[in-house]
This record gives C-alpha cells, sequence and structure tokens, in this order.
C-alpha cells in the first residue's frame, strides 16, 4: 500500500549540510501496523515527515498504491492519509476550542454534517460530546492525546502516521491511548506507521518493525524475532538489551 524506496532527506544551515535519512527503504501493507525504532536522531521521525510533505526529499520515490506522491500534496493524499504528532501540549492550538479542531479539517474537505462527525469522532475516542467547547488547557495530556487522535480519524483515513504518540504522557495514561489506537485499527481496518524509541511499545503495536541510526535502515525485523532478542546487527542487539534495562549483573560490572 505504501512503499518508501531509497528516501534521502537532506538539511542545510549554511555551509553545514546533515543527511537525516540516508537510502532508507521498506513497504507497509494494508491493514498492517509498521514500526520504525532506533535512538534520538536516527532520522525515524524525519521519515514519517517525508511522508506527508512536512520535510524536503532529496532523492528516492514514495508512493500510495503505486502512484508517486506529488510535491507537495494534494488534498486527496490528506483524506487517506493522516499524522498524529508527539507533544499533545503542542499540536493542539491553545485558542481553539476542540469543536474548532475538529471542524477545520472537515471545512477543508468540504465534508457535510459536521456536528455530527464531530461529536462521533469524540465519542470513538472516549471523550463524548461534552469535551466539545472545551480549550486544550481544560484537558490533561491524554485527552489532549485522544483529540489529535480523534481529529487524525474525522476524515476517515486509511493510513495513520504515529509519531511517538505517547512518549509525552504519564506510563498508565499511554496504555490507554495504545488501547485506544489498537481497537480503532481492528475496527477501521486502518493502517498504521508508527515511530518510537520505545521497544515495547513497537512489540505491542507492529508486526513488523525498521531499525534506524544515523539515517540508515540497519535491518527490518518481525515481531516475533523482537520478543525472542534475535537480531542480525550489533547495534540492534545492543538496542535490544538497552530497552531490556539493567540486570543485577550490570549494575555490580
Amino acid at each position: 500500500m505504501l512503499n518508501v524506496e531509497n528516501l534521502e532527506v537532506t538539511f542545510a544551515l549554511g555551509a553545514d549540510v546533515v543527511r537525516a535519512v540516508r537510502g532508507v527503504s521498506f513497504t507497509v501493507q494494508q491493514g498492517e501496523s509498521y514500526g520504525i525504532v532506533g535512538e534520538s536522531g536516527s532520522g525515524k521521525s524525519t521519515v514519517l515527515r517525508a511522508i506527508c510533505g512536512l520535510a524536503p526529499t532529496s532523492g528516492g520515490r514514495i508512493t500510495l498504491d503505486g502512484a508517486e506522491l506529488p510535491t507537495p500534496r494534494s488534498p486527496a493524499f490528506y483524506r487517506r492519509v493522516q499524522m498524529v504528532f508527539q507533544d499533545p501540549y503542542a499540536s493542539l492550538h491553545p485558542r481553539h476550542t476542540i469543536d474548532s479542531v475538529l471542524s477545520e479539517p472537515l471545512s477543508i474537505q468540504g465534508f457535510d454534517r459536521h456536528d455530527e462527525r464531530i461529536e462521533q469522532a469524540l465519542e470513538d475516542v472516549g471523550l463524548g460530546a461534552g469535551f466539545r467547547f472545551r480549550y486544550p488547557h481544560q484537558l490533561s495530556g491524554g485527552q489532549r492525546q485522544r483529540v489529535a487522535v480523534a481529529r487524525a480519524l474525522i476524515l476517515e483515513p486509511q493510513i495513520i502516521l504515529l509519531d511517538e504518540p505517547t512518549s509525552a504522557l504519564d506510563a498508565s495514561i499511554q496504555a490507554e491511548v495504545l488501547n485506544l489506537l489498537d481497537r480503532l485499527r481492528a475496527e477501521r481496518g486502518l493502517t498504521y506507521v508508527m515511530v518510537s524509541h520505545d521497544l515495547a511499545v513497537i512489540s505491542h503495536m507492529c508486526e513488523r518493525l525498521l531499525v534506524m541510526q544515523h539515517g540508515l535502515a540497519v535491518e527490518e525485523l518481525e515481531r516475533a524475532d523482537l520478543r525472542g532478542q534475535r537480531a542480525q546487527t550489533d547495534y540492534t542487539r545492543k538496542l535490544l538489551k538497552a530497552s531490556a534495562g539493567y540486570t543485577k549483573e550490570d549494575a555490580q560490572a
């Protein structure tokens, strides 16, 4: 469904040039949840931004159902692909009510029945119509992220790009949001591409994953490989060990 082939993303600041993504390739099947993991600065979030047109691609191809994506992305693309950002405190306009936040994409895309769609979207993410005219500062972090999910879902897309959607939340709230995302994918047949530094989250949510380091694709793993601590490269083995936390022997060493 989604194919990324030899993707390159380069940022230039004066004489400094940073190759944030270097020749990354992967394919996501319809209905799949695909993960991208790596340490901070590995380029994983930049890949998502390149897919949705928020980061400049300097090479490679991104195709959706075999058709190469235009730059800038078309309105039809955003009907099919939506993104949930990492920070629920920064992704919502502080002076807009939740009603305004959810109305805007409907107006841009020419949807009808705004009231019905907004109330249904809030219901779908477990908030209800009582949250419709509140402001972001009146919501908790978990509630804000549910609004962000509702905003992504309200256009009835097929693919959701998830950029560390729970990393800014407390552990108990993380579980609630992850379970919500799991349920919505099952109910709607959605396709996810999820970025996270947390391998436990990826293991819970994704069937396959790509490991990245310094802008490069290191290796691709199945969920069973991740859970069985099976990896082909030293970097991935170290990442798996680090994610398991320190043992008593590590502390003594």
